[in-house]
């Protein structure tokens, strides 16, 4: 499992490390929720430990702005507020569970680990939303701003894919072994043309663009 553990608090933050590398896990740390938050939309994780109160941009509302990007990573909140309106927040920001400080590491392990098994078990979702552009997986069916938008197969496949991860990034090697099934020489322009065809049509006569290139990385959908 891959956790990023969003934490102000040094000695926290490498006390939760080295538990979780002795429990077998990988860890990512952040220090503040800008960097948080940022961390979040690069790389892919299976659980998202987040402090409430952080630097920069506080835990609820890091929890909310990752919600509204698409980001649907599992997230448990840490907090030493721990009266059930506070609980109820924490939720309702976007949380899928709340553990209040002080807290035995055992039930945090035991927690994180329920969250990655119920991310793993949910249904792919019949509707992809990424700002104002929806895939409707059921219909083949994609609109913006209520428009349709008319996508090959091929580029349905690269979108959906896109929109799944919104928010995070894509890279040429997980496009080819996902959208186009197989392996070759990852230096083709294949990826960038249906890109660049994909762009043309879901960007254009837009104001705001959705589909990035992150240089040196890969791509990402993503609104804002």
């Amino acid at each position: 499992m891959r956790v990023l553990v969003v934490e102000d608090d040094l000695e926290t933050a490498q006390f939760l490390r080295k538990a979780l590398k002795e429990s077998g896990h990988a860890v990512v740390l952040a220090h503040d929720g800008e960097e948080g938050a940022a961390l979040a939309r690069e790389g892919s994780f299976d659980v998202m430990i987040i402090d409430r109160m952080l630097p920069k941009l506080d835990g609820l509302s890091l929890v909310r702005q990752l919600r509204s990007e698409g980001i649907r990573t599992p997230v448990l909140i840490l907090s030493a507020l721990g009266e059930v309106d506070d609980k109820v927040k924490g939720l309702r920001a976007g949380g899928d569970d709340y553990l209040t400080k002080p807290y035995a590491f055992s039930e945090l392990l035991a927690r994180i680990e329920a969250l990655s098994r119920r991310g793993q078990l949910q249904e792919e979702p019949t509707r992809y939303v990424v700002g104002d552009l929806v895939l409707d997986r059921l219909s083949h069916r994609v609109t913006r701003a209520g428009e349709p938008i008319a996508l090959q197969p091929r580029e349905f496949r690269l979108l959906e894919y896109l929109m799944r991860h919104a928010g995070q990034v894509v890279t040429r090697t997980m496009l080819l072994e996902h959208v186009w099934d197989y392996h070759f020489d990852p230096q083709t322009n294949v990826i960038d043309v249906h890109i660049s065809r994909l762009r043309a049509k879901i960007d254009k006569n837009f104001e705001e663009s959705l589909l990035h290139t992150i240089r040196g990385a890969g791509y990402m959908i993503r609104a804002g």
